[in-house]
């Protein structure tokens, strides 16, 4: 795949600022624990994630999705976190992407739709491959149950693909508007 230097140059920007948002919300203390299982945390990382997907193409969202992987391992050194949030990342743009391309009608919410409904359900069949590997630890309130656990998590990666397919969005909205070069030609 040949990408444009515009294109290689905007998904560098974005990849930079999913470290940048990554470190500056971890420091900060700004991160929103999801309240009935504060291990998980809302952040803004998967924003330009999204949007570096809908500006470039889906090679562009995997790289920046990948470089969220990096950050947070290089930040913390949890491997099985770090890549479980690339993991959801990279799921949300890939079932955008299929989405968009599957839809002749109702193209973004079937976009958004199964980008949230992969990153959900793959996400929970990676939490559940996690906790009977005994590479998750389970919380003490959860160890009768750890289904309620796994659905949980579900409820989370709905609530941060949302998140991160709107403010993506929305963002690839304002730019769109606000650059030429992203605007179909009227000639």
């Amino acid at each position: 795949m040949k990408m444009t230097t515009r294109a290689l140059a905007g998904t560098a920007i974005l990849a930079a600022l999913v470290v940048v948002f990554d470190y500056a919300v971890k420091y900060s203390g700004l991160k929103v624990p999801f309240p009935w299982l504060p291990v998980l945390k809302f952040d803004f990382t998967g924003i330009p994630i999204v949007l570096s997907s809908l500006l470039f193409g889906l090679v562009p969202g995997a790289f920046t999705s990948a470089v969220a992987f990096l950050a947070i391992l290089a930040r913390s050194g949890d491997f099985v976190g770090s890549s479980m949030k690339g993991l959801a990342e990279f799921l949300t743009v890939l079932g955008m992407f299929l989405g968009s391309k599957m839809a002749k009608r109702f193209k973004l919410a079937t976009s958004f739709s199964l980008g949230i409904a992969a990153r959900a359900s793959v996400m929970m069949l990676a939490n559940f491959a996690l906790i009977y590997a005994g590479l998750m630890p389970i919380p003490s309130s959860f160890r009768e149950i750890p289904l309620i656990l796994i659905l949980l998590t579900g409820f989370f990666n709905i609530i941060q693909g949302v998140i991160s397919t709107v403010g993506g969005y929305l963002t690839y909205e304002a730019i769109k508007r606000r650059l030429t070069e992203f605007q179909p030609s009227t000639s």
